[in-house]
């Protein structure tokens, strides 16, 4: 049988699986986790196949997904280390900030890694994957991995050490903060809420729609939304002199500096510290 295992059933576990659904992935879905009401919940919404034992999963899997927090991944590869695998095998790690030097160390040949980053936008087909890969990886597995991700959306292949960069900036959460915050100020000024959340998406979902279906740069489509000396260059202007484009940044720059932090506690639990 050749399965998709994924190990944890948590938020992208479903978000993946509900876009794996969705374009009718045929192969069979796989899922192990720790905790039964979890799989009970993936089996009645997608019709995956359950396996509670964690090296019958393992066992089954000819792309091996491990979709668990990146301080559970040292004890995860620890569990798994202890049946030898004896044949090649394709995992995928979804851990943010865990490396794939990391990863060898916790589990090596003849396992080959790839990392993932993937948007839980994936559950409606329109998701964004960043993918890495080791070297070593054969031709067949490389293409099996992106196509099975091509399936949930967009693809881009970056060398790794871009990666954390590309975790703290592709993040759908940005929209949905940025929705939320423009909703509240909308409210604050005087609009009904229904009239703040119709008014906020538009702002925030029309100027992406239209960057995406024409071919202009987003300084031009800005400089034609913000005629100099009108209120929306006025609100933009009073944007940026709060320190805008500096706040992002910031935020950007403590994703990274978490990142780090995952990586560097696989270390230390790898080395015993």
């Amino acid at each position: 049988m050749k399965a998709t295992v994924f190990l944890g059933g948590g938020r992208i576990t479903s978000a993946l699986v509900a876009g794996l659904r969705f374009a009718e992935y045929g192969p069979p879905i796989v899922v192990h986790d720790r905790h039964p009401e979890k799989l009970r919940k993936l089996k009645r919404q997608y019709g995956i196949i359950v396996e509670p034992d964690l090296h019958r999963a393992v066992e089954s899997a000819h792309v091996l997904i491990v979709a668990v927090r990146p301080d559970s991944v040292r004890g995860l590869l620890k569990q798994i280390r202890t049946r030898n695998i004896r044949r090649r095998l394709t995992a995928v790690s979804l851990a943010a900030g865990v490396t794939l030097a990391k990863l060898r160390a916790g589990l090596g040949p003849p396992v080959r890694w790839a990392r993932a980053m993937p948007s839980p936008v994936c559950r409606t087909g329109q998701g964004l994957t960043a993918l890495t890969f080791e070297r070593g990886l054969s031709k067949v597995a490389w293409a099996e991995v992106r196509d099975l991700f091509a399936l949930v959306g967009t693809v881009l292949e970056i060398p790794e050490r871009r990666f954390d960069a590309f975790t703290v900036t592709y993040s759908s959460s940005h929209g949905y903060h940025a929705l939320a915050a423009l909703i509240k100020a909308a409210e604050d000024v005087g609009l009904d809420r229904k009239s703040a959340h119709v008014a906020a998406a538009h702002a925030l979902a029309d100027g992406i729609t239209a960057w995406r279906a024409g071919n202009l740069p987003v300084k031009e489509l800005l400089q034609e939304a913000a005629t100099p000396g009108g209120i929306a260059a006025t609100v933009m202007s009073s944007l940026d002199a709060a320190g805008y484009e500096k706040i992002i940044a910031r935020g950007l720059y403590a994703g990274i500096r978490q990142a780090k932090k995952n990586n560097k506690r696989v270390t230390n639990s790898l080395l015993g510290r």
